[in-house]
């Protein structure tokens, strides 16, 4: 077994914990291993900046899933919430990868916390899938 999935697990829609990490350098090393979902529209005009700003959120457009893969659950909410921020317009990518550097360092180095650490600060999404467009039959 490679991993161990939870389903409905708090506000997660998925949690998944994987046996082999993957090594991500930002902000600082270390090691992903803990992949949280959540039911997320993300316009298709935005993925490149949602790419842009962490390799490590995964969007999924068919099943309308956003996805935030780290070493805790804080970085997790953290990701998401920064990626609402982009979303919406609240941020830029460079804000909100320097607000997620400093929010980080912050919470690992101090223990500092912050409403982005600590749970979503946006409404909840349902039925976010995008199924496409059927072109023959």
């Amino acid at each position: 077994m490679r991993r161990l999935i939870w389903y409905n697990s708090g506000p997660w829609k998925r949690t998944i914990v994987y046996k082999d990490p993957v090594p991500h350098n930002f902000p600082t090393p270390h090691l992903d291993f803990l992949k949280q979902t959540i039911d997320y529209k993300v316009p298709v005009h935005l993925y490149d900046a949602i790419a842009a700003f962490d390799g490590s959120v995964y969007l999924d457009r068919t099943t309308g899933e956003a996805s935030a893969k780290c070493h805790e659950e804080a970085m997790n909410f953290l990701s998401l919430n920064l990626l609402n921020d982009i979303v919406t317009g609240k941020r830029d990518v460079q804000g909100a990868k320097a607000f997620y550097a400093q929010t980080a360092e912050q919470f690992t180095k101090y223990h500092i916390t912050s409403p982005y650490t600590e749970g979503f600060l946006f409404p909840m999404q349902y039925n976010t899938a995008d199924l496409g467009v059927t072109y023959f039959k």
